[in-house]
């Protein structure tokens, strides 16, 4: 376990799979089941450089969505 980086928080890092979203050329792109370093106390994120990557390689690519949501907008 890792501590939390944010000032202040007493919290240690654990593993969890999140949804990540990402606005991307214009786009709301959201990732399910992403694997990341979650602070058990204030919440903060933290990605490993290879889920990056993976996120990044993704993005680049034009496949299409495994399911589609609805976008809210808050007026």
């Amino acid at each position: 376990m890792m501590n939390c980086n944010m000032t202040g928080c007493p919290g240690e890092y654990e593993v969890r799979f999140i949804v990540h979203t990402v606005k991307y050329q214009g786009e709301i792109i959201v990732i399910n089941d992403v694997p990341a370093e979650v602070c058990s106390v204030c919440g903060d994120v933290l990605f490993k450089p290879e889920t990056v990557r993976q996120i990044e390689k993704l993005l680049q690519t034009k496949m299409r969505p495994e399911k589609v949501v609805p976008l809210y907008e808050f007026i």
